[in-house]
């Protein structure tokens, strides 16, 4: 954001390992979804701040996928912190089972809130976040901050299941908050001429005016759902949806789909750190 290679086929422990660069797969208990992850550090100077979580856990008899991209800016202490603890704080809300929306929103914000109390500089910066739970391989809750993406395909057909929280789309929010949008020739809108996102984890300095509370959509895995697509804004400001789902469903490995997608984005000189998790229900 303006703001080692791990390799392990099994799917129980496919946790992202921070680096430059980074890549692996794995797939569900039974086999059936396969999922690759590719994440590739930008041209600008200064150390990869993405993170990402991709894996299959058995938690009280229930299989879960769980997959994020988290994309800092201001250093990478957010992301990091946001990568060992957000999922394990989501499943800690007594109500997951029965209520994950409500126990996505509160683990969102408790996290925030987290971050900001810490003693040390953890809050100085920040992180967007877009996580996807898939529950027992039927039932999936995408959640977002910022404007990492999550996009499913049905049938082939891209369908984006989170919102871009940019500061022109989100301005009244924010000056009603005391803050301001400043569009500098050239450059993207940004909060307070600073954060080009208006929603994010930390930013201590601006959380006043920013807000810190997820988008949530959630939809059925049925036989037309095909492949899901996480990724860092380094890969959507220079590749659409569908053209983005047109390359993965190409390739049957998610792994290399994965690399494909990082591959073109920055063969299209995308500037930012790249990061991709692709999902594949069947085929």
């Amino acid at each position: 954001m303006d703001s080692l290679c791990c390799f392990n086929a099994a799917c129980f422990q496919n946790i992202g390992v921070h680096s430059s660069y980074s890549s692996g797969k794995g797939r569900s208990h039974e086999g059936q979804i396969k999922y690759g992850f590719n994440l590739v550090k930008g041209k600008a100077d200064h150390p990869m701040e993405d993170y990402h979580v991709a894996k299959f856990e058995q938690i009280e008899g229930h299989e879960l996928g769980l997959f994020a991209i988290y994309d800092g800016h201001l250093g990478d202490s957010v992301p990091a912190y946001l990568q060992k603890h957000l999922f394990a704080n989501i499943l800690k809300e007594e109500e997951f089972w029965t209520d994950p929306n409500r126990s996505i929103s509160n683990a969102y914000e408790r996290t925030d809130q987290t971050i900001l109390s810490q003693s040390s500089n953890l809050g100085r910066g920040g992180s967007t976040a877009v996580t996807a739970i898939l529950i027992n391989c039927q039932r999936l809750w995408v959640a977002n901050l910022g404007d990492s993406r999550a996009v499913l395909s049905r049938d082939g057909q891209a369908i984006q299941m989170t919102t871009d929280h940019e500061p022109n789309t989100e301005r009244d929010s924010i000056e009603n908050r005391g803050g301001f949008v400043l569009n500098m020739p050239g450059d993207v809108p940004r909060v307070n001429g600073q954060l080009a996102v208006s929603r994010a984890f930390g930013d201590k300095s601006l959380k006043s005016h920013l807000r810190s509370d997820p988008d949530i959509q959630d939809t059925n895995i049925d036989i037309s759902t095909d492949i899901l697509i996480l990724a860092s804004d380094g890969l959507w400001k220079v590749m659409a949806n569908q053209e983005a789902v047109d390359i993965a469903r190409r390739i049957r490995d998610p792994q290399k789909a994965a690399k494909k997608l990082t591959a073109e984005a920055l063969k299209r000189d995308s500037k930012d750190d790249i990061s991709c998790i692709v999902v594949r229900f069947r085929g």
